[in-house]
């Protein structure tokens, strides 16, 4: 069963959600965690990744262009 909602809630301001975040990233736990740059975009990217799985979203591509891929090793015809 599912706790009752407290009647107040509003929505979170935009800095709210950012500093939530922030804590998340410097933080795990109780522990502060220090990484490198590269390894922190890496978690950055993972953490957000299965939080958008979990909160349902889905994240779609569309197909590449003709010869994007060729393009995008070098191609220079």
């Amino acid at each position: 069963m599912m706790a009752a909602m407290p009647d107040a809630l509003t929505p979170a301001s935009a800095d709210d959600l950012v500093a939530a975040l922030a804590f998340a990233l410097r933080f795990q736990g109780r522990k502060r965690v220090h990484n490198a740059d590269e390894i922190m975009a890496e978690i950055v990217a993972r953490r957000l990744a299965e939080h958008l799985s979990r909160a349902g979203f889905v994240v779609m591509k569309r197909p590449s262009e003709v010869g994007a891929a060729a393009l995008g090793r070098g191609f220079e015809g």
